[in-house]
């Protein structure tokens, strides 16, 4: 995927996580756009490793690093909590320019924005580190809990089971949605 068509991705992203009530931090920002790499199987070119607090991308970073100086994020300091980051001034013409490709996302960003939107970080660290764990350390069943437990000492086996939960109920529902594109 080229550069900008996946910003407007991005931006479309970080556009319906704020519809849906998220602080649009860079970790919720990091998180979801995991999410639509890897539970929506949209490979939008970008790297993750497992970090502190869940799947990151030091590319995903640098690129937000960058929207912010070309004006297509604005930062909105939020004391005592970390910034927002909203799409800035040039994010309604990069919407014009990529309708297509915003269009063919519209249905994954909707869902990741309703089902994430509204979470805090700890629980997004719980329910990437799920994902994580299922989809690149290509662990089943029960032995999933315990990695993530042995992973994120932190987070309890019964929280461990609890995103697993979340995860694969929501795994089950996107099956059409991830076949459609």
């Amino acid at each position: 995927m080229k550069r900008m068509a996946r910003i407007a991705v991005l931006l479309s992203l970080v556009e319906e996580l704020k519809k849906n009530g998220s602080w649009c931090g860079e970790t919720h920002i990091q998180k979801t756009t995991y999410f639509l790499q890897r539970m929506l199987e949209d490979d939008l070119g970008l790297d993750f490793i497992l970090y502190k607090h869940g799947p990151y991308s030091f590319d995903l970073s640098e690129e937000l690093g960058r929207l912010r100086a070309d004006n297509l994020v604005k930062v909105v300091p939020q004391n005592p909590y970390g910034p927002r980051m909203l799409p800035g001034r040039a994010w309604a013409d990069l919407k014009e320019t990529f309708p297509k490709t915003i269009n063919r996302y519209a249905k994954k960003v909707s869902f990741l924005g309703h089902w994430l939107g509204n979470k805090g970080v700890a629980e997004l660290e719980k329910l990437a580190t799920a994902l994580y764990v299922t989809k690149e350390l290509n662990i089943e069943g029960g032995q999933r809990a315990e990695k993530i437990h042995e992973l994120k000492p932190h987070v309890s086996l019964e929280e461990a089971r609890a995103a697993l939960n979340e995860l694969d109920m929501q795994m089950d529902s996107v099956r059409e949605l991830v076949a459609a594109v």
